[in-house]
Formats: C-alpha cells, sequence, structure tokens
C-alpha cells in the first residue's frame, strides 16, 4: 500500500498541474489545512531535481499568502474561524494568557512555526488574533519558509540519487519518521 502510494505520488510530481496542487496544499496548510506541503514538494523535487528551486519558490509564495490568510482569520474571523481551528488543536483555554507572551516573542515563534513541523497555520491564525504588527509577521514568514523549503530544494537537488533511493528502499521507515515528526509538531502545541 505504501510503496503504490508512493508511485502514485512519484507520478503525480510529473503532471502538468503539479505546480498548482502544490500551490494550493502550501496556501491551505498555512490556514487550515492539517498535511504539511513537504509530502507534495519532495516527490516532485526527486521526480525532477532541475526544477528543485522552482518547486521550492512556488511552495513559500503560497505558504506566505496562506499565511495571509491565516492571519486574516485570526484578525478578522477569529471567534467564528480562528478559535474553532486552535480548540481543535487543544488550545482553546490558553488563549488570552498567550496573547501577550505571543506578541512579545512573535517573531521568533513565527520563525520556529516556518522553520520546523510545528503547525504553522496555529502561529499564522494566533498572529493575527493577538495583532502582531502585520510588516514582522510577512518578513518574518519569508524568511521561515525560504529557509526550511528551500533547504530541502538543495539538499534534494545537491543529493537528490542518494537521498531517492534512501526513501525507496526505506520506504515504511521513513514514512514513520515522517509521521512521528508530524505528530510531535502537533504534540508540541498542545504542550505549549
Amino acid at each position: 500500500m505504501i510503496r503504490s502510494l508512493y508511485d502514485r505520488t512519484m507520478a503525480l510530481a510529473h503532471h502538468p498541474h503539479a505546480l498548482w496542487a502544490l500551490a494550493l496544499v502550501a496556501f491551505l496548510e498555512s490556514s487550515v489545512f492539517p498535511i504539511p506541503p513537504d509530502l507534495l514538494m519532495i516527490p516532485m523535487i526527486l521526480a525532477a531535481r532541475d526544477r528543485a528551486f522552482l518547486i521550492a519558490g512556488v511552495a513559500v509564495v503560497a505558504s506566505v499568502l496562506g499565511g495571509l490568510l491565516g492571519y486574516a482569520i485570526g484578525a478578522l474571523a477569529f471567534d467564528a474561524i480562528g478559535q474553532p481551528i486552535l480548540a481543535s488543536l487543544g488550545k482553546a483555554d490558553a488563549m488570552a494568557e498567550f496573547n501577550q507572551k505571543f506578541n512579545d516573542q512573535g517573531f521568533w515563534a513565527v520563525l520556529i512555526a516556518g522553520l520546523t513541523p510545528f503547525p504553522y497555520k496555529v502561529i499564522t491564525i494566533m498572529s493575527g488574533w493577538t495583532g502582531m504588527p502585520l510588516a514582522t509577521f510577512v518578513v518574518t514568514s519569508i524568511v521561515a519558509r525560504a529557509g526550511r523549503f528551500f533547504l530541502v530544494a538543495w539538499l534534494l537537488w545537491a543529493y537528490g540519487p542518494p537521498i531517492r533511493g534512501f526513501i525507496e528502499k526505506r520506504l515504511g521507515l521513513v514514512l514513520t519518521a515522517f509521521v512521528l515528526a508530524l505528530i510531535a509538531g502537533f504534540l508540541l502545541v498542545k504542550a505549549l
């Protein structure tokens, strides 16, 4: 099952609309969608290493634009949309006390969430809800998402064949590690 899913993902990475699909996933992941764009970006780069930096650039632009949607959800529709999303992640009770702390360290929160498996949508919504300065949010989002996506792109561009071979030989292990990292990110959200 994992092998067929991997093979289908690799085949889809060559599809003419793959960049649009990546843009959609990266956009939605920054505000409402729980699955990170890396799941699509990595196979796309492995399938077409010559397009690694274009793929990363699309992910950055779409992710930052999606982050602006998350910011708007927090700023304009927190009670109707943002609060239920954050409540589903176990953060509803800690909102008020978190507000001041978040704005005091907002730059670092956005930077860390943008670079790690921490659910970025939590930070985008919180940034709007707490009233973080929009310029700080945008600049930090660009730096964080570009750092993350271009690092992945460079690693796959530079070391693609061995990485692809490793992934294909140890697909179950790689998927397990990725799922554990994703779960760790959600557990980190609940612990904060």
